[in-house]
């Protein structure tokens, strides 16, 4: 029997919406560690691996967060959850201000545990709020607007981080960010509520969800995670190694912040677009279209040796990349259930924590051995062609 359709309050759906957008803003941090990586590097001496590790970590400790905190908001809620994740992640950054030139475990440990941990509490409790407030045929476009702040971050981090660390230092500008993320994500965490926690229920919020036991049962799951993982391997070992790909294919170039902003400004459209592809020509197109889309970036990229061509190409690769992070949370959502949403996607975005540790350690890996980075994007192409062979059975019968 379907569930009965129950007119929502546009306001409060709205506030939750916008709440969610701003503390992906904030926890979107991760993908602006490039400029800090870089200024440890010229500023203090750190090696290229010391300067990754943070992020590297980071990364990691955002699936697990991701994973803990989604059974946790399902349980208890997600103000709770979001407010505990934006004191952490700004705790976390605050912490690596104790980081000096001969010692980097407050930044490992701070912005790598603490803060990857607090940005998946808070990553994993915005998306499931905003998703029951509106009908099932928006969870795509939903999704993608939620998820399209993360993305757009850097936009904004990047520069006001190599600003305050021009006109301050490195350690000033840990402090002055981690203590505004802590207020501001805390914030937008205290606006996060589910519509039966105000006595409001819409056809979204009230669909029933698997238990994780039943989907990691099913053949899907499987599925799903594995194109996952290959995807944001892609993804995730571009955002780490441009900068380091941009000194070996354009020598001379001092790009910085340019690339980060191209490939955020892609990220972000990428989520979007791909939630609204979603919901018109479904999930099994969506997916073809960004999975081929990253296998063919991934094998022209080694061959671009000019400027404007390869900002071009950080934005295509971006919105491939932030695609799937549009397309994952909307199709498990509608394969397994939103009552159950914030624990089951939280156990399938330990796919994006595998693909980015992978992505990272082979790119370095196969560059020490080979003195190219082209090897690794041809792993990383073959890797999406996986993906795209496993879409049509991952993305079938997904509601439109």
């Amino acid at each position: 029997m379907n569930a009965p359709t129950v007119v929502k309050p546009a306001k409060q759906a709205y506030v939750v919406l916008l709440a969610g957008i701003v503390l992906n803003l904030i926890l979107g941090v991760l993908y602006a560690w490039s400029i800090f990586s870089q200024a440890l590097i010229e500023q203090w001496e750190w090696t290229s691996s010391q300067a990754s590790m943070p992020y590297t970590l980071a990364v990691g400790c955002f699936a697990l967060g991701v994973l803990v905190a989604g059974r946790l908001q399902d349980r208890f809620g997600p103000r709770p959850i979001a407010m505990l994740g934006g004191l952490m992640a700004g705790s976390g950054v605050l912490a690596a201000s104790f980081a000096t030139p001969t010692s980097t475990l407050p930044a490992i440990v701070g912005f790598g545990v603490l803060g990857g941990l607090g940005i998946g509490f808070g990553y994993a409790a915005a998306t499931p709020a905003a998703v029951k407030w509106f009908d099932a045929s928006k969870k795509g476009l939903i999704t993608g607007v939620v998820v399209s702040g993360f993305g757009l971050a850097s936009i904004y981090i990047a520069p006001l981080t190599a600003f305050l660390i021009e006109q301050y230092d490195i350690v000033l500008t840990f402090r002055i960010l981690g203590v505004a993320f802590m207020g501001v994500a805390t914030l937008c965490g205290f606006l996060l509520q589910n519509p039966a926690e105000v006595g409001v229920g819409t056809q979204a919020n009230l669909t029933t969800g698997h238990s994780l036991k039943d989907m990691v049962s099913t053949v899907r799951f499987y599925q799903m995670w594995v194109a996952f993982a290959c995807a944001a391997f892609a993804g995730l070992m571009i955002i780490g190694v441009m900068a380091s790909v941009t000194a070996v294919q354009v020598p001379g170039a001092n790009l910085g912040f340019l690339l980060v902003a191209a490939l955020a400004i892609g990220n972000a459209a990428g989520r979007l677009i791909a939630g609204a592809l979603l919901d018109t020509i479904g999930a099994t197109r969506t997916m073809l279209i960004a999975f081929i889309g990253q296998a063919i970036a991934m094998c022209v990229l080694g061959f671009v040796g000019a400027l404007a061509p390869l900002v071009v190409l950080a934005v295509f690769i971006g919105a491939l990349y932030g695609a799937n992070l549009a397309i994952f949370p909307a199709l498990t959502a509608t394969h397994f259930g939103t009552a159950t949403l914030g624990t089951n996607y939280g156990v399938m975005f330990t796919a994006y924590g595998a693909g980015g540790i992978f992505g990272s350690l082979v790119a370095g890996a196969l560059f020490d051995l080979t003195g190219s980075f082209q090897p690794a994007f041809y792993v990383a192409a073959g890797l999406c062609i996986v993906a795209a062979i496993l879409a049509p059975f991952a993305g079938k019968r997904i509601a439109v």
